[in-house]
């Protein structure tokens, strides 16, 4: 899963970059308005953390042009405006929770889970396809109550074709949901996650399948 940190502090930033990318998502930064509504024309972002105190254009002009071409992509505002008329500006525009500063990493954390679990599943905690269950709060797959040692990327892999059970979903979209921009990634890297997580995932009545040229595709087993 791929974030949006979009904040001037750059202490702050780096802070939650440090602490998001430990819990294995793929963060980038950036810290005005402009290019924030730059990046997000891009489409490529599971999620967004808005600062509403941005410089060169404000948090909630960002919210209101994502908004228009953009309906669904989770927001989680940061701001030191805790007067509830602000968080009902923010949230009728669109955003979907409100976190007003300082906060706890803990805190941020256990909302950046709730937020993409209700984006993820509808709200369902576990996510299951036969033998195999993805619990999306711990961000752990089991296969019949078997615990799965799967490292942080190929969680990420697999999150990533849950999502899109029985579509293709290439190997391009997975470097870009997996890393950030300044990280080079070569398509080897993510055939080795995969082939992994295939072998780790036999047994369970499910398998990823190769689509050579296209891309994979996660299925039950005929």
């Amino acid at each position: 899963m791929r974030i949006l940190i979009a904040e001037d502090d750059a202490g702050l930033a780096e802070a939650l970059r440090f602490s998001l990318s430990h819990s294995g998502y793929a963060v980038d930064w950036v810290s005005n308005g402009m290019a924030a509504d730059e990046a997000l024309k891009g489409g490529v972002f599971g999620l967004l953390i808005l600062d509403l105190g941005l410089p060169k254009l404000d948090g909630l002009e960002v919210l209101r042009r994502l908004r228009r071409h953009n309906p669904s992509l989770p927001v989680l505002i940061l701001s030191g405006r805790e007067k509830p008329a602000e968080k009902v500006i923010g949230l009728d525009l669109g955003a979907d929770d409100y976190l007003v500063k300082p906060f706890s990493l803990d805190e941020l954390q256990a909302r950046v889970r709730a937020l993409l679990r209700r984006e993820r599943a509808g709200g369902a905690p576990v996510v299951s396809y036969g033998g195999l269950s993805y619990d999306t709060v711990g961000r752990v797959a089991s296969i019949k109550g078997r615990m799965l040692e799967l490292s942080t990327h190929e969680v990420g892999v697999l999150e990533i074709l849950l999502r899109r059970f029985g579509r293709v979903v290439s190997k391009e979209h997975l470097v870009e949901q997996l890393y950030n921009y300044d990280k080079e990634v070569s398509q080897n890297t993510i055939e080795v996650y995969v082939h992994r997580l295939r072998k780790k995932i036999d047994g369970s009545g499910i398998t990823v399948r190769t689509l050579y040229g296209r891309g994979y595709i996660l299925e039950e087993l005929a």
